[in-house]
């Protein structure tokens, strides 16, 4: 895939972005302050998926080995 394949990939993910949350239809500093709070949502997924999942990954690798029979446990 060359790059000017890839820039026009981008340019159409770009259009539907603007398409599915009406930001043609916006003015400048709505489309500003639409983008900031998706932005702002987007980072504190990411954040808590990055914090929280590994914690729930290993409580449930430890309740599941408990009750398989498997009683190692991961150590701290």
């Amino acid at each position: 895939m060359d790059f000017k394949r890839v820039k026009e990939y981008f340019a159409w993910l770009y259009y539907q972005y603007q398409i599915i949350t009406c930001c043609a239809v916006m003015e400048p500093w709505e489309q500003s302050m639409l983008n900031t709070i998706i932005l702002t949502i987007v980072a504190m997924v990411v954040y808590t998926a990055y914090v929280f999942i590994p914690i729930h990954i290993r409580l449930a690798w430890e309740f599941f080995s408990k009750i398989c029979g498997y009683d190692s446990s991961i150590s701290n």
